[in-house]
């Protein structure tokens, strides 16, 4: 999956939430949620390989060019 298609995936998934209330969520927040996920993604694999686990050089620029991609939207 591309960058561009895995952020609009991840939008879609967090448009389509509802609050508590039952009203749905803007696009704004739906796209602030996005980014949080992204950066715990991001920074999950950036504090395993702190400790010494072994991670790709390709997954963190993934994650950063799905994070520019979600900020596109």
């Amino acid at each position: 999956m591309t960058p561009k298609e895995k952020a609009e995936e991840l939008f879609k998934k967090m448009y389509q939430v509802r609050s508590v209330s039952g009203s749905d969520i803007t696009k704004y927040f739906a796209k602030q949620c996005a980014l949080i996920a992204v950066d715990e993604i991001i920074d999950s694999y950036t504090n395993e390989h702190s400790y010494g686990y072994i991670t790709s050089d390709r997954i963190i620029p993934y994650w950063e060019e799905v994070k520019t991609e979600i900020e596109k939207l």
